[in-house]
């Protein structure tokens, strides 16, 4: 009996942790090659330390006891070892969370049924030993063993799953699409390295001013999040005008095929960057994979791109579709050639009030005051972006200015907000990368008082991961009054960035949670201070 419980106990504790692996499985997409790799980068992934402890431990302990005679403790011995290794751990943050889809759930299904038949082979395989030794080792042993198991195991549900996975994929987008085409709305296709979701806000809320624009929700960007948005939004309501769709991807191809489902007739692409870099292997394949947007635009289409980014200016050469709309802070060639920005942002003014400049529309030759409570000089250009597109659906550039004036920022994207002991707390938590955590810092900059930095770095920027980190903390140097580091292990760049620009020591802090670098500001800072949370990395980078 002792032993049945001690196997019942290695059983819970593998479908535990079938449980917390399906969540970094679902942060990779549901990509088993990406979860295996991120699974191997670290040993701690594949091989806890507790679980291997307790058996080591209680193998000894049941050896050690085995020299007494007529004692029943080596078999006693398994229970509180299985108890011990499999005990669920707490604490831990919680930040994206597992998402309980219908997909997971089959997932885990499927999981827990190959633990269960694997734990009933180890129970074959162990048989039925008469000596009290050898029972307990083998039940421990085959614990386990089990336990360690449990990633292949999900990635083979996951590869058992795929048919059934295919078909029902198949059977969604194309709900999907009858939906889109019955439904008629102008599809608006967004996608950039950064800059995708605020330009996406802003555009909805301008041409809302004249239209009835419907968008994709939060990030909801990949195949099946598109689907999932259109499926629920479009079918409670057919009567928008115009659909924006967010489209991310990691490699080349996942954005065409969006496309293929939505067809966009605009296209925007944001930004190219380092983003994600470490996916797509190089700057080179994150052009093609944006460049999709583009290329699935009819001859009749619009494109739009911001002229300020060396490689969106080679996308708009490219010359395709017959309408391309640019737009610039930089302001135009000077030769007037033909691939002059439509709009240009001019006297740009960057205030903790917000953010005041003049558009022009070197077209029609006007020139309008925009305002707006904004912050970061950057959404400049996505303001200017979903201008374009307005303008060339018909909305006068006053209009659009309009409009503007009432801009909200996107969730966690340079947030601002005052807590009751006046506190200012800024939260660009949302993915940060080199352009944007540049604009974040010049606002924490303009904060009178102690302005605190918290944040993790930047990852995913590939071969540049050390050098742009180690280039925000020299930056962070210099507008940050104290800083807090979360993570010791994927922010050293940036502490050595930080101390080689001469930061003060004694001003930075290395923490393991956010939990606790909100505590220390609840404690150390005081009304007129300033917090900037940047970036909030997701439990696979944590």
């Amino acid at each position: 009996m002792i032993l049945a419980l001690a196997a019942l106990v290695w059983l819970a504790g593998c479908c535990h942790r079938l449980y917390g692996q399906a969540l970094y499985l679902q942060l990779e997409e549901y990509e088993s090659s990406r979860y295996l790799r991120w699974l191997a980068e670290r040993g701690s992934r594949w091989l806890p330390n507790r679980p291997l402890k307790a058996w080591l431990v209680g193998s000894a302990l049941i050896l050690l006891f085995a020299e007494a005679p007529d004692t029943p403790l080596p078999v006693h011995l398994s229970l509180p070892v299985a108890a011990l290794a499999n005990w669920p751990r707490t604490g831990g943050e919680v930040k994206k969370g597992f998402r309980v889809t219908w997909r997971a759930r089959r997932l885990l299904v499927a999981a827990w049924a190959l633990a269960l038949l694997v734990a009933l082979l180890l129970i074959a395989a162990i048989g039925d030993h008469d000596d009290r030794l050898l029972q307990p080792l083998l039940v421990t042993a085959a614990g386990l063993l089990l336990l360690l198991m449990a990633p292949v195991l999900l990635v083979g549900a996951n590869i058992l799953l795929r048919p059934l996975e295919s078909l029902l994929r198949r059977r969604f987008v194309a709900r999907a699409r009858s939906i889109l085409v019955e439904a008629g709305p102008t599809i608006i296709g967004i996608t950039g390295s950064y800059g995708k979701t605020s330009t996406k806000v802003f555009l909805q809320h301008v041409l809302n001013g004249h239209y009835r624009v419907g968008a994709t929700p939060k990030s909801y960007n990949t195949l099946m999040g598109v689907c999932l948005a259109i499926n629920q939004d479009l079918e409670e309501d057919r009567s928008l005008d115009y659909y924006i769709v967010e489209m991310g991807a990691y490699i080349p191809g996942e954005i065409a095929e969006i496309c293929r489902l939505a067809r966009p007739a605009i296209s925007i692409v944001t930004a190219i960057g380092p983003q994600h870099l470490e996916r797509f292997g190089s700057i080179d394949n994150i052009v093609t994979a944006k460049y999709e947007i583009i290329s699935a635009l009819p001859a009749d289409g619009v494109a739009v791109f911001d002229r300020d980014n060396p490689h969106l200016r080679g996308m708009a050469a490219r010359r395709h579709p017959a309408t391309i709309l640019t737009v610039s802070c930089e302001g135009p060639s000077g030769d007037g050639s033909a691939d002059d920005p439509r709009l240009v942002a001019t006297d740009i003014q960057e205030s903790l009030d917000g953010l005041r400049f003049n558009v022009e529309d070197r077209r029609s030759g006007e020139l309008v005051a925009f305002s707006t409570n904004l912050l970061g000089r950057h959404n400049v250009t996505n303001i200017l972006l979903a201008a374009a597109v307005a303008r060339n659906e018909g909305m006068s550039l006053r209009d659009v200015a309009w409009r503007v004036r009432s801009l909200q920022p996107a969730e966690a994207r340079l947030a601002r907000e005052q807590t009751a002991t006046g506190i200012t707390l800024i939260n660009d938590g949302y993915s940060a990368n080199p352009d944007g955590a540049h604009h974040a810092l010049r606002v924490l900059g303009m904060h009178a008082g102690r302005r605190l930095l918290v944040t993790p770095g930047m990852v995913e920027l590939g071969d540049l991961m050390e050098s742009e980190n180690r280039r925000l903390g020299a930056e962070a140097a210099q507008q940050a009054s104290d800083v807090i580091l979360v993570g010791e292990r994927q922010t050293r760049p940036l502490r050595r960035g930080l101390l080689e620009a001469g930061f003060a020591e004694d001003r930075l802090h290395i923490m393991d949670s956010l939990t606790e670098a909100i505590s220390w500001y609840e404690s150390h800072l005081n009304e007129g201070d300033a917090v900037l949370f940047l970036n909030d990395l997701p439990e696979n980078w944590s």
